[in-house]
């Protein structure tokens, strides 16, 4: 048994697909026999596949403006990707697979396995939904599918791209004539085929004007291709304008960096100008005080210069008082040793007269009045003691390098009782 394999690119319609909404060729009442296969909610797809690399992507971003508050609300906005793709897979055709037919039941189970196969084959074409309608002429399923790419250098990490995804699959265009959505729809016919094999089909191939197709499918087969082919021109319209944002936005973070290096150095200055100003009123503080404590040098230097002078002039009475006690002493000491002649004389003279003379009146009166005269004298070295006594109380009270006058002048007296014995 041979069948066609019909692999076309769907409009990508989910109202149709899932019957939300019944169109002219479905028939109402075999719409409980359609097999859903996958079925999850496009936004929630999207959270799940992007959420991680969208949250890393705007955490780069130095101006809010160039953050990405919904991937899917941007995607549905642009003129370059699509929300998601779909193809629709038919095997064999109204008139030898009809409903109802033993071809269309093995065809439903060929394309189930056919559903399988393409979610393990193609990880990066996240299928979301796979129906299997059978409330139409023949057996067919709608895959609808995100594609993404991941390591991406540009934009978010993991992003929307077909190109890409297909490109995992190691599908590269090589012009419009061998696209890699071509590329991969034949490698997918291929797998289709492997599976009917295994229920006992062969693959029919048609000629390349497909002379055999029905006229829809063959308007929906030119149709698709013209999609892809356009699909391809906006992708690499994409890749330009993605370069263009690229660029835009290395300029727009080579700016934002001069602008911090402008506000850093701006702030530098700043800084500067404010520890200048706090140096220069320092400067003025100090200046005023150094000013205040120059006028109290000058006042305390004016009244150590009193105390010098009141210090010079003490010194000058003291030494004046020395000059005077140097000749007091000079004087007693000629005095006394005059006294202590005489007072030697005296006793000698005495002792000579008592040893010649004994009972001589005239001697004796002699000697009474060397007596008296002796006992003027020793009043008079009283005196003179009693005037040395307070000469000494005098210069006790005057200092001199540490001393007193009294001590500089028994160091002098010392000195020249040493001098003499030296003679």
């Amino acid at each position: 048994m041979e069948r066609t394999i019909s692999f076309m690119n769907g409009e990508g319609s989910l109202g149709h697909n899932t019957r939300a909404f019944i169109a002219s060729n479905v028939d109402a009442d075999r719409t409980k026999d359609n097999i859903t296969l996958v079925n999850e909610n496009l936004k929630q797809v999207y959270h799940k596949l992007y959420d991680d690399s969208l949250k890393k992507y705007n955490a780069k971003q130095k101006r809010k403006g160039r953050q990405i508050k919904d991937y899917y609300e941007k995607i549905s906005r642009s003129k370059q990707e699509k929300l998601f793709y779909e193809v629709i897979v038919q095997i064999g055709n109204r008139d030898d697979t009809g409903v109802g037919s033993e071809a269309a039941d093995i065809a439903v189970k060929v394309l189930t396995d056919y559903v399988e196969l393409f979610i393990s084959r193609n990880p990066q074409l996240y299928v979301f939904g796979a129906y299997i309608h059978m409330d139409e002429e023949t057996p067919h399923v709608h895959i609808d599918f995100v594609p993404f790419s991941t390591d991406n250098k540009r934009g978010l990490e993991t992003k929307n791209s077909l190109k890409g995804a297909l490109a995992s699959r190691g599908f590269e265009s090589e012009g419009k004539g061998n696209t890699e959505w071509q590329q991969w729809s034949e490698a997918e016919k291929e797998d289709i085929a492997i599976i009917m094999e295994k229920y006992g089909i062969s693959w029919k191939k048609l000629d390349t004007h497909k002379p055999h197709l029905s006229v829809l499918d063959y308007k929906k087969q030119e149709r698709s291709r013209e999609v892809k082919e356009l699909e391809q021109e906006l992708e690499d319209i994409g890749v330009v304008i993605e370069l263009k944002e690229e660029r835009e936005a290395r300029l727009n973070r080579e700016i934002n960096k001069q602008e911090l290096q402008l506000k850093k150095n701006r702030e530098e200055a700043e800084k500067t100008l404010s520890i200048i100003d706090y140096l220069k009123e320092k400067a003025l503080d100090e200046g005023k005080e150094q000013e205040k404590r120059n006028k109290y040098l000058i006042a305390d230097n004016q009244e150590l210069e009193d105390v010098i002078t009141d210090k010079k002039e003490q010194l000058a009475d003291l030494q004046a008082a020395l000059a005077r006690a140097h000749t007091v002493f000079d004087k007693a000491d000629e005095e006394l040793n005059r006294a202590r002649e005489e007072l030697a004389e005296v006793r000698k003279l005495r002792s000579e007269l008592i040893a010649q003379v004994d009972g001589d009146y005239y001697l004796k009166e002699e000697v009474i009045r060397l007596r008296y005269e002796n006992q003027n004298l020793k009043e008079e070295n009283e005196g003179l003691r009693e005037k040395l006594e307070k000469a000494y109380e005098f210069m006790k009270k005057f200092v001199i390098e540490g001393k007193s006058v009294l001590d500089k002048v028994l160091e002098w007296i010392g000195e020249k009782v040493r001098e003499g014995r030296e003679r």
